[in-house]
């Protein structure tokens, strides 16, 4: 690949040529490659060896090669994260250098638009590039003052002298000046030393495979690892472990298993041994003594009454090994920040980790949550040169992206202010919305201050927040119209005797500093549409320097930050390509996308995905999931999931909004197994299980189940044969057959991007334990990771806008084999069974304080359609390959019971909605669903229903939850079942069967007008369909106990078993139903129209039952002619 080089004394906008289409073209593209690329020194990489375009002067481009090292590569650096990079599908690659990324100046040395001192060139109004702790980048000794613009100049007429001292760049000190490092000076490698010079560093979707050798992928024991913010000594060897000294290691645990008493735990698999027992019999005797007055009804009932018996046991068999899990934060410290031999300043040894959040819609999705959200996690108790940010905006909108750099601005006060006072929680709205002492546990003399100071700018921050959408439109209204008055003018130019038209003109939308955003536009257009846009990367915040900055001793109206680190985390805003035609894969797609970005920037070994609504609660959540993944056995774990804790949720959690029972249950019970199930969010990735590689040092099971299941394979795996796929074959060690395949299908697996692909073993690296014993294999040295972070530069953010460009994955194995898997719209579930499935494990991370706290939607319509869209992701589930059916023999027996209940569980609704008709039927037809209420039957009812209750009160005895939260989500099984799950499974089988795809809307509003109550979305009522099944139930049984009761009295021989067993079981049906009709009437005091509907119901109820106690005189019958049967 030919690169060129030009320069041009108008840089504001720097654009680079993306020659994946075209490889071979030269001075073809010379015109748009328009900025500057350092490459590191390496052995296919000499200053004399750097290619130019023809027409600039190879000794001009050796002279800006052979500057002083660290000032040129901070200087591109800081070029790189000051710029809007956007791109995508058959167009350009471009950087344009932003001076202003919002209205709101900041002075933080990392923010994208910050700058240094003026520049001392005559006639220059520019500013010097900082670097990241604010202090100027100077290329020359004599400390002259030059704007990136002027340097570049200087260079670009052929001299390459400095404007102060008069002397050459070069003529310097070449030990200061040389890209040569000292003996002492670190030099960062880069990863791909067998590819060209600069397809080593901006690979442009052109792989070349052919030099990968199949024993190196993935474990290499002798390897020199320099991206990311990991290099390993030379002299370290797995086979040899004497470089390491055990003698002064820690060797406490960093998490400890907290197992069931057994004063609980036993009774509890006792109890449910018995109703497996009493329902077996059970079920014998409902099906040898039908009911030969009314087969119909016995013959439902017993069908019913068996699924449900099945269901109950697919749920209840994968609680048996229920266990509680613990952390030890202070060995933590001990083992990663304590001064050692091996890391004598105590610098973090922590592996880095990459926060995504994801956001699609600043309308349903506020910018202000999801700025919080920025907030906490910027201000996370983490080595803030470990932690990356980034936002997905899967919109593309404007008010999202000058949303984060507002979050950006006010960070540089937060957080500071959080590290100071040691502020909980560190999301700033929930902070100073908190009932408690604020004041409590605080002691510096400045708090109340520093606090007030605080509110004051987050109030400020609020109503920037609140009044971006109309300074939007403004200043867009603005730029549009003076452009159409230029358009004008230039019409009256050109066509002077001829009528004025007018002139037709985009209705832009504009940024900040005068651009065209390259999003999508508030009136949509060609290319700037939600479905329509180019890629887009901005660095809102650059990367932190190495070392701690503290900030400057203030007056007494600001905050004195004199001994606090104001360092921020790398901050990256990305909105991911879409085109016409092109599935996107809604959230999953964009998830992959960050991925593959972040791989390319920082490349974290673990990832945590939050959404935008979920903020980081516990500032040391992150540390508790690291205990995990860096405790002995780490390496098998795939993810930490962290329950999910909601706030907002009214009182009584009318409609089980809170799911203690999924969360503190059953995630609880699976944690005993293999692990919880993935629910979407709060959750920490291994990144080299996301894609799509088995766990290291995997054994194969022997036993009768595993020889069942397994199939011959002649080596060992390092990645997983793809189900579906005869074509794919996995990377495989020591296997010369599949060599040669193996190694031209990656890029087939993860794409055309040597830099992404490179990076993978990297992040495997980085991610393995300490050694803890001298036999222990692939492990990496302790001090490996407190090395400097390679900086960045443009082909890499370049590389990473090509990376999530929308034809990426075409032919690839993204959202089938690695990533998250597409298919499905709970495609967080289908993840996780894919790494569980490979035989990974996951852990459950219940921390003491909650980890992550979110909004619900405590609304009965919103909270309908969102169990319905689980529900209709689970049915597609059963009917994918990811049925747990199919599962491989890696999983467990218990965790493939788990996941089948997971894709089984809506059809009970049908089951579910017959036999909540049947009392009303029952009543109706003066049958039941037995001969008659004998002893045996009532004994049996009893078994089943004390076993039930007291399999509740052990469950809330280890979980911890309480009897209300346990009642309310029997309540909503019921209410969803009838409702949503009936919906999922119709539209499940018309998307499988006849291809149809239906979907439930919202149809009416009313109420919820009253801003002043915390729960004013408790009462907004919201027709829709789904409520059909459910108030067709509870009116059917009204009537049908009116109906009976009446047809009792005024029998010669009155039924009364038959009347209260039927009695019993519609007022079961209609007690769990009760949320559901409370949630109708809306608030209380307001009158919905519902509400009269079920008043005119209630009154011709309410007046046959009054006929049929007091009939009209002389008439026996009720209703004159009417005769009741």
């Amino acid at each position: 690949m030919a690169y060129e080089s030009h320069f041009s004394r108008a840089p504001t906008i720097h654009q680079m040529n993306d020659s994946s289409y075209d490889p071979d073209s030269e001075a073809s593209n010379v015109e748009f490659a328009t900025y500057t690329v350092h490459i590191p020194l390496t052995p296919d990489n000499q200053p004399a060896a750097i290619s130019v375009e023809p027409s600039t002067s190879r000794n001009v481009k050796n002279q800006y090669a052979s500057m002083e090292r660290s000032a040129s590569l901070r200087l591109e650096d800081q070029f790189a994260s000051s710029s809007m990079f956007t791109g995508g599908y058959n167009c350009f690659t471009r950087a344009q250098l932003k001076e202003k990324v919002i209205e709101t100046d900041s002075s933080h040395p990392q923010m994208a638009s910050a700058r240094g001192s003026a520049c001392e060139v005559p006639g220059c109004n520019g500013k010097v590039i900082t670097d990241e702790r604010g202090l100027d980048i100077l290329p020359c000794p004599c400390e002259f003052k030059i704007c990136r613009d002027c340097l570049t100049d200087a260079f670009a007429t052929g001299d390459g002298m400095c404007p102060g001292c008069r002397r050459s760049y070069k003529g310097h000190d070449e030990t200061v000046f040389s890209f040569a490092p000292d003996n002492g000076q670190r030099q960062h490698l880069s990863p791909l030393d067998g590819a060209s010079k600069m397809e080593r560093r901006l690979s442009m979707m052109k792989s070349q495979t052919n030099g990968v050798e199949l024993e190196d992928w993935l474990f290499k024991p002798e390897r020199d690892y320099g991206y990311g913010n990991a290099m390993r000594p030379k002299d370290a060897r797995n086979e040899d472990p004497g470089w390491i000294d055990f003698k002064d290691k820690p060797q406490g645990k960093l998490t400890r298993k907290l197992n069931i008493s057994t004063l609980v735990l036993t009774p509890y698999r006792l109890l449910i041994l018995v109703r497996m027992v009493v329902l077996a019999l059970f079920m014998e005797w409902r099906v040898s003594n039908p009911n030969d007055d009314a087969l119909w009804l016995w013959g439902m009932s017993v069908v019913c009454e068996i699924w449900f018996a099945f269901s109950w046991l697919l749920d209840q068999l994968p609680k048996l090994c229920p266990i509680n899990r613990t952390t030890d934060l202070a060995v933590l410290k001990e083992k990663f920040e304590t001064p050692n031999p091996s890391n004598p300043t105590g610098k973090s040894d922590l592996p880095g980790i990459d926060i995504f959040v994801s956001t699609a819609d600043p309308e349903k999705e506020p910018p202000l949550v999801t700025a919080n959200t920025i907030l906490s996690i910027l201000a996370a108790d983490y080595p803030v040169e470990k932690l990356s940010c980034y936002v997905s905006d899967d919109g593309g909108a404007l008010l999202t992206f000058e949303a984060m750099a507002e979050a950006a601005t006010f960070a540089n006060l937060w957080v500071p202010f959080c590290r100071k006072h040691n502020i909980e929680p560190r999301n700033p709205e929930s902070y100073f919305n908190l009932k408690a002492d604020p004041y409590k546990n605080k002691v510096l003399p400045d708090f109340v201050r520093d606090r007030r100071r605080l509110k004051r700018e987050y109030d400020e921050f609020k109503v920037r927040i609140n009044g971006l959408p109309d300074s939007i439109r403004r200043r867009s209204e603005a730029y549009n119209s003076y452009e159409e008055i230029r358009a004008l003018k230039l019409q009256r130019e050109m066509e002077i005797d001829e009528p004025l038209e007018t002139a037709k003109i985009p209705k832009a939308t504009w940024m900040a500093d005068g651009t065209h955003w390259p999003g999508t536009w508030i009136i949509p257009s060609p290319e700037h549409s939600r479905g329509d846009h180019a890629s887009i990367i901005q660095v809102m915040l650059k990367p932190p320097s190495d070392e701690p900055l503290e900030g400057a001793e203030v007056d007494s109206n600001g905050i004195n930050l004199s001994e606090v680190d104001i360092r921020l985390p790398m901050l990256v805003y990305l909105s991911r390509e879409k085109r016409p035609g092109y599935d996107h894969n809604k959230k999953a797609g964009a998830m992959n996308a960050l991925v593959r970005a972040s791989a390319i920037m920082s490349n974290g070994p673990f990832i945590l995905n939050l959404d935008c609504d979920h903020y980081i609660y516990n500032s040391e959540a992150l540390r508790e999931g690291m205990c995990f993944m860096m405790d002995h056995g780490g390496e098998q774990i795939c993810y930490v999931q962290f329950p999910q804790r909601f706030e907002g949720v009214d009182p009584s959690d009318r409609y089980a909004n809170n799911n203690t029972v999924f969360f503190d249950v059953n995630m609880r019970a699976l944690d005993g197994i293999q692990g919880p199930v993935y629910v979407g969010t709060g959750c920490l990735f291994r990144r080299t299980a996301l894609y799509g590689f088995d766990p290291p040092l995997l054994k194969e099971r022997t036993g009768c189940y595993g020889r069942f299941f397994a199939r011959r394979k002649k080596g060992a795996t390092v990645a997983s044969v793809p189900e579906d796929s005869s074509e794919s074959q996995s990377i495989q060690r020591g296997d010369s057959d599949y060599e040669d395949m193996s190694v031209a299908l990656i890029p087939k697996r993860f794409g055309n991007s040597n830099l992404f692909i490179e990076s993978i073993r990297t992040a495997e690296f980085q991610g393995r334990l300490l050694p803890e014993y001298a036999a222990m294999k692939n492990g990496r040295p302790p001090g490996a990771l407190t090395l400097p972070r390679v900086l960045l530069d443009a082909p890499m953010v370049a590389e990473a806008v090509s990376v999530i460009s929308c034809w990426f994955e075409d032919k690839t194995e993204w959202g089938q084999q690695v990533g998250w898997i597409y298919g499905s719209v709970t495609e967080d579930v289908v993840t996780g069974y894919r790494m569980h499935n490979r035989g990974w494990k996951s852990v459950y991370c219940v921390t003491k304080r909650d980890a992550f706290r979110g909004t619900a939607p405590i609304n009965l319509t919103d909270r309908l359609h969102q169990v319905l869209r689980w529900a209709t992701g689970s049915v597609e589930i059963f009917f994918s390959r990811n049925n747990a059916l199919l599962a491989g023999h890696r999983m467990k027996f218990l965790q493939r019971i788990a996941y089948l209940n997971v894709g089984i569980y809506p059809f009970t609704s049908v089951f579910l909605i017959v036999y909540c008709f049947l009392p009303a039927l029952s009543l109706f037809s003066g049958q039941f669903i037995v001969q008659s209420l004998n002893v045996t039957f009532l004994v049996y009812l009893l078994g089943i229903t004390l076993t039930l209750v007291f399999l509740a009160v052990l469950e809330i005895k280890w979980s911890g939850i309480h009897l209300e939260e346990w009642w309310r989500n029997e309540q909503f099984w019921l209410i969803g079942g009838t409702s949503a799950h009936l919906a999922a499974v119709l539209q499940g089988l018309l998307k499988v069967l006849a291809g149809i795809e239906i979907s439930f809307t919202l149809t009416s509003k009313s109420g919820g007008d009253d801003a002043n109550d915390e729960f004013v979305d408790l009462y907004i009522f919201k027709w829709t369909s789904l409520m059909v099944p459910p108030i067709t139930i509870m009116m059917t049984n009204l009537l049908g106990i009116a109906f009976a009761f009446c047809r009792t009295i005024y029998s010669v021989l009155p039924d009364w078993s038959s009347l209260l067993g039927g009695v019993f079981f519609s007022f079961w049906v209609l007690a769990h139903l009760y949320p559901f009709a409370k949630g109708l009437m809306g608030r209380r005091g307001k009158t919905p129209v519902i509400v009269f509907v079920w008043s005119g119901l209630l009154a011709i109820t309410i007046s046959l039952l009054w006929v049929a106690i007091d009939p009209p005189s002389g008439n026996n019958q009720i209703g004159g002619s009417f005769q009741l049967p």
